[in-house]
């Protein structure tokens, strides 16, 4: 007996060291980007600044809907399209500053800038002084700011790692955002509870300082920039051209367009029905913007994981997204909402990282910088059209009938995708062997796969 349980002990041994190697493998895999300094540096102080930001986030939408107006989701629409609207206006200039100028210093300037704006925005806020059009004044000068910064801040990523690592730490900072989603809102719920919301406002500006003192630290001859400090000749017109000559670039703008204008309009969809339909206060609204963070946590976990993004990523996420979206519509209870919001957190993640991850592999290092700033015109851009035309849905029909616009967003995603694998990909469905199987050709080089 004595030698039979030592044998059994020993042949388990091995199976319990293979399993633990391959987790410390998955793990290391998922994290490679950490393993260089810069990218470490950067990763700690953008997750403490977006904690910041997302506490900023939940205290605006909760100043709006409930301070300065009685529930009006129209006016939490126009502040979003003020903040993300100026990125279509700016979008030729940030894409030329970002390739034309040194990044972390163009960082620098943003980052303190948006930090300024929290500080003034929040002292108005605890000594009484705001108002409803001053929201939309400094929402205004912020989606001005991030104009620049966030061109500036998507390219940089490829001088902090290397171009073996780059869709991991796209990935990464991708999870660092929606890590920041999952705990601030829910602390920002609990202060607006116990002490208002410009004292979130005045923690976000003092958040800014991690961020400052990470782009002061860098090691800077360890970035990886281009060859001889070169820059780039042409404009964002060679931008157009560039994009336009790419039909795997086209239809992964247009996808992000559909999906990002009308598809992720959570300030709108979260609040309504935290308080039009479930009639909770502040804490809940904070409590199930951070459940719907916990999807994207996971979602980035997932997409840091896998070694390179493909676009049926974004044709799945999309079209379970616009499920989610209408089946949150339609439950009863908020913990059953709660519950779909997870998986939409999950899809959205998937479909935002993958696409971000597609356009930064697919596009030649010199034009990255005017590819994403056109990126994410796009994706932020669209928000004039998509929020207001939410919140008029949710005011006019009902919170529920504004999901269902989130809802039909994704599968309109999902379907031009499946556009593009049909004319280009030769995607078939074939019945063979009494199996549905699907067909596809591989990616051309120089395409996103």
């Amino acid at each position: 007996m004595r030698t039979a349980t030592i044998s059994t002990d020993k042949g388990a041994l091995p199976g319990t060291a293979r399993r633990e190697r391959r987790m410390k493998e998955m793990l290391r895999n998922t994290f490679r980007s950490l393993g260089e300094f810069n990218y470490r540096l950067w990763a700690i102080g953008a997750l403490v600044s977006n904690i910041g930001t997302w506490m900023q986030r939940t205290a605006q939408d909760w100043l709006v809907l409930v301070d300065l107006t009685h529930h009006n989701a129209t006016a939490v629409g126009i502040v979003m399209s003020l903040q993300f609207g100026p990125q279509f206006v700016l979008t030729p200039l940030a894409g030329r500053v970002a390739d034309r100028f040194d990044r972390r210093k163009v960082l620098m300037a943003t980052q303190a800038a948006q930090g300024l704006l929290a500080l003034g925005l929040g002292l108005m806020s605890v000594f009484g002084l705001i108002r409803l059009w001053e929201v939309y004044f400094f929402a205004g000068l912020l989606g001005c700011v991030t104009s620049f910064d966030g061109p500036a801040r998507h390219s940089f990523v490829s001088e902090l790692a290397s171009e073996a690592y780059l869709s991991n730490a796209v990935a990464l900072n991708s999870l660092s955002f929606n890590a920041a989603r999952l705990v601030g809102p829910a602390i920002a719920g609990l202060m607006i509870a116990a002490v208002g919301t410009g004292w979130v406002f005045l923690i976000n500006a003092v958040s800014f300082i991690a961020v400052l003192v990470s782009l002061c630290y860098l090691r800077v001859a360890e970035l990886y920039r281009r060859p001889g400090g070169s820059r780039p000749q042409g404009g964002f017109g060679d931008g157009l051209r560039y994009v336009a000559r790419r039909p795997d670039l086209l239809f992964i703008l247009a996808m992000v367009f559909l999906f990002s204008s009308f598809g992720l309009n959570f300030p709108i969809y979260i609040s309504t029905m935290s308080v039009m339909v479930f009639h909770g206060d502040a804490r809940q609204y904070g409590l199930l913007t951070s459940v719907m963070a916990v999807g994207s946590v996971i979602g980035a976990f997932l997409a840091a994981g896998r070694k390179e993004p493909r676009i049926t990523l974004l044709v799945g996420s999309g079209a379970v997204f616009g499920l989610a979206l209408m089946l949150a519509s339609a439950v009863p209870h908020y913990l059953l909402f709660a519950a779909m919001l997870i998986v939409a957190g999950i899809c959205a993640q998937t479909f935002n990282t993958a696409a971000n991850s597609s356009v930064q592999l697919a596009t030649s290092p010199d034009m990255r910088g005017r590819v994403m700033a056109m990126y994410l015109a796009i994706l932020l851009g669209g928000t004039p059209l998509g929020a207001p035309f939410a919140g008029w849905v949710a005011d006019t029909f009902g919170a529920r009938c504004g999901l269902l616009v989130g809802a039909v967003a994704g599968v309109l995603a999902a379907l031009v995708g499946v556009r593009y694998l049909r004319r280009y990909r030769g995607l078939e469905l074939r019945w063979q062997g009494g199996r549905l199987r699907v067909i596809m050709q591989q990616a051309a080089p120089g395409t996103a796969s």
